[in-house]
């Protein structure tokens, strides 16, 4: 029976006014709106010629992978520097947020061979000069059961003129000055953790697809094992490889990324051709600086490549990209570039949405090659640069670290993943193994590792804030997916277990971290403006 006017009225007019009043308040800005699914810039509430890239405000993620640093190595006494005389000074906020770090006990009674000892800058030439033994079983028996105090003998390297010890040194904010400023002004993490133990090339390609297993060859000496990558190795696809080479099978997040047709780039110090053959089948990657210890250091580092390791993503002859235009695009650069093609983009106003930069081995912050000094001056000039973009607002930039380098960090990682490979896992010492895996777990993927330092800046992260909950490399992996609703890498990716980000961030309307410009010579602040 149709409804009369009176009655259509008395059944329709309820709903009319309901939607009346939501639109007021949203007006008014008094409806409480989710900022995922309505991204807006710190200053500006609606601006029709801004690109809604990301699920969050986010629209221009930059990850700095850097090497080899444990979060007790940089952070261990956080706030708390000593301010020797000489110095460069560190005074933190009364209201810095404590850390899990080295307590009294720990500095001055701890159970490893050598108690945790300070460097200075001054031993800055002594760190690019020696190493750690960061091996994926050294890392294990380090760890001794949870009792994290085999650190000297597993990953101390005995080197002519080096300290036994030295696994057991650390930083405070009289050297790792920015990134203790970068912390105080933004937010970090003391629970960020590599995702599986080992070295640089598992924490490299565990950021890009959370995957180690699926390597060809399976089994190659102590760098492969069970079709699991768990050793540095250069890459079948990277014509600047030298000697064993592998490659991976599988899904990487520059997949992901393509199959949305999302701009995106790894941008490598010295991946530009010092030498191409005529043919241009054959290339050298020759570029190199003088370290601080006075040694020349080449640039580029294939096993620092992640990309280089898939078919899919590889620019094996290191192509640069077609035009300027074309950076992050698909084209004969397959996305992969020298860091002279991101700062090309950036002047051109086409910074892609996922940008990943590696530094000159030099300025990495790896033993043997880099050092604090020189990785200070590449994080600083890098992020005053992009804080001067115009787009900044809606850009966020996360410092994170491949591997611990074999330093020593007292806290024991939750073992998410087990593995029971006789001849490479040792957490429970000899023949001790790293837990019971089901049977559908693949072998020599034992992780978590241990913590890395995680710093996010950003107009939109929290400001000196530490960040408690478990996260791991897969973590960024899987902040990608979600913010760009690229779905999951499968195969049993670790981004399926990962921990959330996005706690590091205020995505409030309103709020607004201010910039923070520092010197890149000390660490000590510019301007805030």
């Amino acid at each position: 029976m149709p409804l009369s006017p009176q009655s259509f009225n008395i059944k329709i007019f309820p709903l009319v006014l309901f939607f009346l009043i939501c639109y007021l308040l949203m007006l008014t800005n008094s409806y409480p709106i989710n900022a995922v699914s309505f991204p807006l810039t710190p200053q500006q509430t609606t601006d029709n010629s801004l690109s809604l890239n990301g699920t969050t405000p986010i629209d221009h993620l930059v990850i700095i992978f850097q090497e080899n640093i444990s979060f007790d190595h940089y952070f261990g006494t956080y706030p708390h520097a000593l301010n020797l005389e000489n110095e460069t000074p560190f005074y933190p906020s009364s209201d810095t947020p404590s850390v899990n770090g080295l307590a009294n006990s720990l500095l001055y009674n701890n159970t490893n061979l050598s108690d945790p000892f300070r460097m200075s800058k001054n031993d800055a030439e002594m760190v690019a000069l020696c190493g750690n033994n960061h091996t994926y079983t050294a890392i294990q028996r380090s760890y001794n059961n949870g009792f994290m105090d085999k650190f000297v003998e597993a990953n101390g390297e005995i080197q002519e003129g080096c300290n036994p010890n030295l696994p057991m040194g650390y930083f405070d904010g009289n050297t790792v000055t920015s990134l203790w400023s970068y912390a105080q002004k933004f937010s970090m993490s003391d629970n960020f953790h590599s995702t599986i133990a080992g070295p640089s090339l598992p924490g490299h390609i565990n950021l890009i697809s959370g995957q180690t297993h699926g390597v060809i060859p399976e089994n190659l000496d102590d760098n492969t094992s069970n079709g699991t990558l768990i050793g540095d190795v250069d890459s079948f696809f990277d014509g600047c490889s030298n000697g064993s080479k592998v490659y991976m099978t599988g899904t990487n997040i520059g997949d992901l990324l393509n199959e949305k047709n999302i701009t995106w780039g790894w941008f490598s110090g010295g991946f530009q051709p010092t030498f191409n053959s005529t043919l241009g089948n054959e290339i050298r990657c020759g570029s190199s600086h003088i370290n601080i210890a006075g040694n020349n250091i080449t640039d580029y580092v294939v096993h620092h490549e992640p990309f280089q390791y898939y078919k899919s993503t590889a620019n094996t002859f290191h192509h640069p990209p077609s035009s300027t235009d074309m950076i992050g695009h698909s084209d004969i650069a397959n996305h992969q570039y020298d860091l002279i093609d991101f700062w090309n983009a950036v002047e051109n106003g086409n910074i892609p949405s996922v940008s990943f930069l590696k530094a000159p081995y030099y300025q990495t912050g790896h033993t043997q090659a880099s050092d604090p000094v020189n990785e200070q001056k590449f994080l600083v000039d890098t992020i005053n640069r992009l804080q001067n973009t115009s787009q900044w607002d809606n850009m966020a930039i996360i410092i994170a670290y491949d591997d611990t380098g074999g330093w020593y960090d007292h806290e024991m990682p939750p073992i998410i993943m087990q593995s029971n490979d006789p001849r490479y896992d040792a957490i429970a010492g000899t023949d001790g193994l790293c837990g019971s895996p089901d049977k559908n777990s693949y072998l020599d993927r034992c992780g978590y590792g241990g913590r890395l330092p995680l710093i996010i800046i950003s107009p939109w992260a929290k400001v000196n804030y530490v960040d408690h909950q478990l996260t791991d490399q897969t973590s960024i992996l899987r902040y990608i997916e979600d913010n760009w609703n690229l779905g999951r890498i499968g195969d049993n990716s670790f981004d399926e277990k990962a921990g959330s980000i996005l706690n590091m961030f205020n995505f409030t309307k309103g709020h607004y971290a201010e910039k923070l410009f520092l010197n890149s010579t000390d660490g000590i602040r510019i301007s805030t403006k």
